[in-house]
C-alpha cells in the first residue's frame, strides 16, 4: 500500500494513513526507527527551523504593505477607506482559500501544497511591486492573490508540528513557530521603511521578498520530511478512519472549546489587524498634528514611525509569545484551564493600554509607544497558546480542516474588515479636509479596538468551562462502531463499513 505521508507519494492518491504504518517487508533505517511519526529527531528540528522560516517571511511581506503606506496613500492619491481595502483584500482571499487547503491538507502531500502555493505567492508579490499610479485596482488584485500563499502554508504548517512532537515539546515547538508572527510583522515594517529610505521608491519595499520566498520553496523540497498524520500520539488500540468533510465540520462545531476559542481569537484578530495596518500612520498624523512634523507633501514620506513600530513589534511579540506560553505552563500545575485562562487574562489586559496609547497620542509620544508595546506585548501572549488549544482539542484527521476553519472565521469577522472598517469609520468623522481632522478621525475609530479586545477575553474565559471535556474527548477518541475498516478485496486493500461484513 501507498503511504500518503511519504515524501514520495503522489499528490493525487489514496491516504491511507488511518491503516497504521506498513513496511512490506522492508526493515525501516535508523532514521525512521527513532520516531513512530517517520522522522528523525534531527530532521524534525530542521523541519520546524524551515517552516519558522516560512511563517516569518509571510508575516514579514503581510505588513511591508502597512510600512510604507504613506506613501502608497500619496502615490495612489487615496482616502483611509480605500487603503484599508489592502489588507481586506489580502485576508479576505487568505480566509475563502483557507478550507480549500485545509480539505487538501488533511488527505494529501502537505509539501507539495505548500511549495506550490509558496512559489505562486512569490511570483504575485513581485508582479504587484510594478503597478504603476493609474491602477491601484491592480494593485488591489495582486495583494488578494498574495493571500494563496499564506492560505496554502498557513493551515498545514501548525499541523506537522503537530505530528512531530507531543505533549510540553509540542507547546515549546509552537511556541518558536509563532515567535516569527511578530518578528515578520515587524521586520515587514522596518525592511519596508529602510528601503524607501535608500531607494527612493516604494515599489522597491515590496521586492525583497519573492526572492526569499523561492529559497523557502527549495528549503521545504530538501529539508522537510512528510510525518505520518498522528502516529507519534495514536494509541496501539484505536485506528484513525478518515471521515467526510461534513462530518468534520459537524464534529467541529459541537466542540465547544474550539469554537469558543476561535471567537476569543477572532478579537485578537481584528486588533491586530488594525493595528498593524493604521498605527504607523496614526503616529505620523499625530506627530504632523502637533507640530513635531512636516507633512507628507511628496514622496518618500517620512517613514520613521514604521521603523520605531516594527522594533516594538519585533520586542513585543518575542515577550509577549515567551511570556505567555511560561505563564501557561507554570499555571497548569495549579489547573487544566490554565491555557484559556491566560488568553482572557492577556486580552483583558492588552484592552487599557491600547485605549491609552490611542489617548496619549497628541500629548505624549514616548508614553504613546510605551503603551503599544505593553498592548502588544499582552496580546501576542495568545498566539502560541491558542494554537495549541485548537490542537489538543481535535483529532489529527480533522487539524487541517480545523485550522481553516479557524482561519475563516477568525478573519471574516476580524482582520478583514477591521482595517477596512476603521478606514471607512474615520473617513465619515471627518467635518473638513484638514490635519487636525486626518488625525482626529483616524483616533475615535482606533478606539474600537479596545471595547473588541475586552469581548475577545470573555469568549476566552467561556472557553475555560469546557476545555478539559473537550481535550479528554479527543485524547480519547474511538471511532464509531461502523467505521471504515480494511478488509482484502481481489489482493487489494479496500475500505467497508463494520456492518457489511457482519453476520
Amino acid at each position: 500500500m501507498v503511504d500518503a505521508s511519504a515524501d514520495t507519494t503522489p499528490f493525487f492518491s489514496d491516504d491511507n494513513e488511518e491503516e497504521g504504518p506498513t513496511n512490506n517487508g522492508v526493515v525501516p533505517s535508523p532514521e525512521e526507527e527513532e520516531s513512530a511519526s517517520g522522522v528523525s529527531d534531527r530532521r524534525a528540528i530542521l523541519t520546524v527551523a524551515v517552516l519558522c522560516f516560512v511563517n516569518l517571511l509571510n508575516y514579514m511581506d503581510r505588513f511591508t504593505v502597512a510600512g510604507v503606506l504613506t506613501d502608497i496613500e500619496h502615490f495612489f492619491n487615496i482616502s483611509d477607506g480605500k487603503s484599508g481595502l489592502l489588507q481586506t483584500v489580502f485576508i479576505c482571499s487568505y480566509m475563502f482559500l483557507a478550507p480549500l487547503f485545509g480539505y487538501l491538507g488533511d488527505r494529501y502531500n502537505r509539501k507539495v501544497i505548500m511549495c506550490v502555493g509558496i512559489f505562486f505567492w512569490s511570483l504575485v508579490t513581485l508582479a504587484s511591486s510594478y503597478v504603476s499610479k493609474d491602477y491601484f485596482w491592480a494593485l488591489l488584485l495582486t495583494r488578494g492573490l498574495v493571500g494563496v500563499g499564506e492560505a496554502s502554508y498557513s493551515t498545514i504548517a501548525p499541523t506537522i508540528i503537530a505530528d512531530l512532537f507531543v505533549k510540553e515539546k509540542r507547546t515549546n515547538m509552537l511556541s518558536i513557530f509563532y515567535f516569527a508572527i511578530p518578528v515578520g510583522s515587524g521586520m515587514g515594517y522596518i525592511v519596508g521603511s529602510k528601503v524607501v529610505t535608500v531607494a527612493k521608491d516604494w515599489h522597491w519595499a515590496l521586492r525583497v521578498t519573492p526572492g526569499l520566498g523561492l529559497l523557502a520553496v527549495i528549503l521545504l523540497m530538501f529539508v522537510v520530511k512528510e510525518p505520518k498524520r498522528g502516529a507519534i500520539e495514536a494509541h496501539p488500540e484505536h485506528v484513525l478512519h478518515r471521515t467526510t468533510w461534513l462530518e468534520d465540520m459537524k464534529a467541529l462545531c459541537r466542540n465547544p472549546s474550539f469554537l469558543l476559542s476561535t471567537f476569543g481569537f477572532t478579537a485578537v484578530a481584528f486588533v491586530t489587524g488594525s493595528l498593524a495596518l493604521w498605527a504607523p500612520a496614526f503616529l505620523f498624523r499625530a506627530a504632523v498634528f502637533t507640530g513635531e512634523k512636516q507633512p507628507c507633501l511628496k514622496e518618500p514620506c517620512d517613514n520613521t514611525d514604521s521603523l520605531i513600530f516594527g522594533g516594538l513589534t519585533v520586542v513585543s511579540g518575542i515577550l509577549g509569545v515567551a511570556s505567555g506560553v511560561q505563564v501557561s505552563k507554570k499555571l497548569r500545575i495549579k489547573t487544566p484551564r490554565a491555557d484559556p485562562l491566560v488568553c482572557a487574562a492577556a486580552l483583558l489586559l492588552a484592552a487599557p493600554f491600547l485605549y491609552l496609547s490611542v489617548m496619549f497620542a497628541q500629548a505624549s509620544t514616548v508614553a504613546t509607544y510605551v503603551f503599544i508595546f505593553l498592548g502588544e506585548t499582552f496580546l501576542c501572549m495568545n498566539w502560541a497558546i491558542v494554537a495549541d488549544i485548537l490542537l489538543y482539542v481535535v483529532i489529527p484527521t480533522r487539524r487541517s480542516t480545523a485550522e481553516a476553519f479557524q482561519i475563516v472565521l477568525s478573519h471574516l469577522l476580524g482582520d478583514a474588515i477591521s482595517p477596512y472598517l476603521i478606514g471607512v469609520v474615520s473617513d465619515s468623522m471627518k467635518t473638513s479636509h484638514s490635519y487636525m481632522w486626518d488625525f482626529r478621525s483616524l483616533q475615535m475609530s482606533l478606539l474600537l479596538c479596545s471595547f473588541v479586545a475586552v469581548g475577545g477575553g470573555a469568549f476566552f474565559l467561556a472557553t475555560a468551562l469546557y476545555i478539559e471535556k473537550d481535550r479528554h474527548l479527543a485524547e480519547n477518541y474511538v471511532p464509531s462502531d461502523d467505521a471504515p475498516i480494511v478488509v482484502p478485496k481481489r489482493g487489494r486493500s479496500t475500505k467497508v463499513t463494520v456492518s457489511s461484513v457482519l453476520i
